[in-house]
């Protein structure tokens, strides 16, 4: 289950509304504490006085640990993470005390069963800052910093998080393989390393096979397979005519960080849920997909967990949104996104409903980063964005080429008109409307712009 982050995290339980927590006890006594970082290290400290430490505090220890420089504190933040649940953790937050919460939160914003529930434990992570800007990465110099943004940017591709189209992914495979293993293998001597770690080292789990089972190891043994470590040697190949020799040390996770920054939910914190989907068949049935919600300083992306692409897309410029409580037992948390869309040549308004136990910590994020934004803290309007709001022309629309690309003729809206007076019957209890959320007036673009 993918997790969320905790910009919005709701107020803390009192200190006794928990008897099932982990930890047995407070104590003062130094203790060892392992803070894990997105790769398979970790750093160990010994703490005093564990139980009261802050993350402020820890974050003073594990920065001189790692050697960050100053001009790159912000890039990092500490997260409580297991199976089933992702936090970011504020600078006044207790992980000692989280963790004794633990549980409670996993009643709160998951849909595990009791079992998972007293039977999961919750790690402490160093990793990226969801609140960091990218224009601020791209100003970071120093070799170990960058490491540790790779290292978390990887984990993501190839898990599939962050969905990538096969130039993509291949063009990243083939600069790890670089990064691993140097440039200027001849072609036997990379094609033997490649075998060795094998393609899943290097391409999406869902792309190399990785998954298991009979059907991908045959598959593996195909013609895709040999495909796949032809398109990623190719891709080496020209990376070592191309640069240096030697690379300059930060020259290919440069490369690689920059690529990343060029999906559009890189650095987004990522929640669970469920969007309806389109009724089907002569007996019109329909269920629910599962989803991943991205939420960065941007925008939001709906992506779907199974396919591995967008499903919808949308800047803060670019929708309206809101939070609904469950009315009644069975009733689900919901998050409502507000879009333009057109039904048959009509510009109508769309709704999407994203169910989740995490909806309220989504709409808190939503409204903390178009704070931000308003703000100016938030980074730069793209080139796009500022076409859009001076009324500029839309380019020509760019459907399914793309993985990255909004497929909203894939999703169960509700559409409406007349400025929303058909939808009152579904709008939530909150004063606040949708028509009173927006960031700045609504300029939608529905699909992604093509340039040219």
């Amino acid at each position: 289950m993918e997790g969320d982050e905790c910009g919005g995290f709701p107020p803390e339980p009192s200190e006794g509304s928990s008897q099932r927590g982990s930890v047995a006890s407070s104590v003062t006594r130094a203790q060892d504490v392992l803070v894990y970082l997105v790769g398979d290290s970790a750093v160990h400290l010994c703490v005093e006085g564990v139980a009261c430490v802050s993350v402020q505090e820890l974050g003073r220890s594990v920065r001189e640990a790692l050697h960050i420089p100053d001009s790159a504190m912000d890039a990092f933040a500490f997260w409580l993470c297991s199976p089933l649940l992702e936090l970011q953790l504020k600078p006044k937050h207790q992980p000692y005390k989280l963790c004794r919460q633990w549980q409670d939160l996993l009643y709160r914003f998951t849909e595990a069963s009791e079992e998972d529930i007293s039977q999961d434990e919750p790690c402490l992570q160093y990793r990226r800052n969801v609140f960091y800007p990218k224009s601020k990465e791209l100003q970071i110099e120093d070799e170990g910093v960058l490491r540790l943004l790779y290292d978390e940017a990887r984990v993501n591709i190839l898990a599939g998080r962050f969905p990538c189209d096969p130039e993509t992914w291949t063009g990243l495979g083939a600069l790890s393989f670089a990064m691993e293993l140097g440039v200027g293998l001849d072609d036997q001597k990379a094609t033997a390393a490649l075998r060795e770690k094998k393609l899943i080292s290097f391409l999406p789990a869902h792309v190399s096979g990785g998954g298991g089972g009979l059907f991908s190891t045959l598959r593996g043994k195909g013609g895709r397979q040999a495909g796949l470590e032809h398109n990623l040697l190719e891709e080496y190949r020209k990376i070592s005519t191309l640069g240096s020799t030697p690379p300059e040390p930060t020259q290919h996770l440069r490369q690689y960080l920059s690529t990343c920054h060029s999906l559009p939910y890189y650095g987004c914190a990522f929640f669970s849920g469920e969007i309806d989907k389109p009724a089907q068949g002569i007996l019109h049935r329909a269920g629910r997909k599962a989803v991943n919600v991205g939420i960065s300083l941007e925008g939001v992306y709906v992506m779907d967990i199974k396919e591995k692409h967008v499903l919808l897309g949308l800047r803060f410029s670019e929708l309206s949104w809101d939070h609904s409580y469950p009315e009644g037992e069975g009733d689900s948390h919901i998050l409502w996104l507000e879009f333009d869309g057109e039904e048959a040549g009509t510009p109508v308004n769309k709704l999407l409903k994203i169910y989740s136990k995490q909806a309220e910590l989504m709409s808190g994020l939503i409204e903390f980063c178009v704070e931000l934004q308003s703000a100016g803290e938030g980074g730069a309007a793209t080139e796009t964005d500022n076409d859009v709001r001076r009324g500029g022309r839309r380019g020509k629309l760019r459907r399914q080429s793309s993985v990255v690309c909004s497929r909203v003729h894939t999703l169960n809206t509700i559409s409406y008109v007349d400025n929303g007076k058909e939808i009152k019957r579904l709008k939530p209890k909150r004063a606040a409307s949708f028509f009173t959320r927006q960031a700045q007036p609504p300029t939608y673009s529905s699909v992604q712009v093509e340039q040219g």
